[in-house]
């Protein structure tokens, strides 16, 4: 028999439910996440490229994996249990296990073929070079 933890799991669901909604607020919204759990993840901007930097503390780098298509960045990934103990009594069981699925929608192009993924700590960081269209240009200001 399975021990009830209702406040772990509506903790989930609140905070599922707030990054759905504020997403949905940004205009960013694509298929989030997909799976029995979602990493928390932060994208942000440079000069010249964008990063994207996920939590995946407990994993191993070939159980996760990274596509880009289309303008969707796409990190997939599962965490197995270490090991089955059918007969033990759990109190609490918080740690995260199972599949998931992160799509992020880029907000502008990037080089695909210079796209790099590396992992130390638990913290997956993908570096995205951008296109020069997407690096803008300073035109100056000339006196007439």
């Amino acid at each position: 028999m399975k021990a009830l933890t209702p406040a772990v799991n509506l903790t989930g669901l609140k905070n599922e439910m707030d990054r759905l909604f504020e997403r949905l607020w940004d205009g960013d919204y694509a298929p989030v996440t997909l799976g029995e759990w979602m990493p928390a993840l932060d994208l942000s901007e440079s000069n010249d490229q964008l990063t994207v930097a996920l939590d995946v503390p407990g994993f191993e780098p070939k159980d996760i994996h990274v596509t880009l298509r289309e303008g969707l960045l796409t990190v997939r990934g599962e965490k197995k249990l270490e090991m089955e103990r059918k007969d033990d009594k759990f109190y609490r069981a918080e740690r995260t296990q199972g599949s998931f699925t992160r799509i992020v929608r880029l907000p502008l192009s990037v080089d695909g073929t210079r796209v790099q993924a590396n992992f130390k700590n638990g913290v997956l960081t993908i570096t995205m070079p951008k296109v020069a269209e997407a690096k803008g240009t300073d035109i100056p200001v000339k006196t007439a």
